[in-house]
């Protein structure tokens, strides 16, 4: 199957047992009928982030811990890492 953008040959990936056809030249992605489906449900699925509370932190001890932790992408950072 070729791009409709611009017409190059796709490339097919298996991501979590949802099939994505994705463009290398233009990086489009592109999904056949019922893929989108499954994303959204398996998003939803998936545990929400715990909220920020609003106490005011020391900004220089949070910028020293930020750089030792890294920031989970999730469930569409995983799907779509190509």
């Amino acid at each position: 199957m070729k791009c409709p953008n611009c017409n190059v040959a796709l490339i097919m990936a298996d991501r979590n047992g949802i099939e994505i056809d994705y463009c290398p030249d233009c990086r489009g992605i592109w999904l056949d009928r019922g893929e989108l489906d499954k994303i959204i449900d398996r998003s939803l699925q998936q545990p929400s982030a715990p909220q920020r509370d609003n106490y005011p932190h020391n900004e220089r001890y949070h910028s020293d811990k930020q750089s030792h932790y890294k920031k989970k992408n999730g469930f569409l950072g995983d799907l779509f890492d190509f």
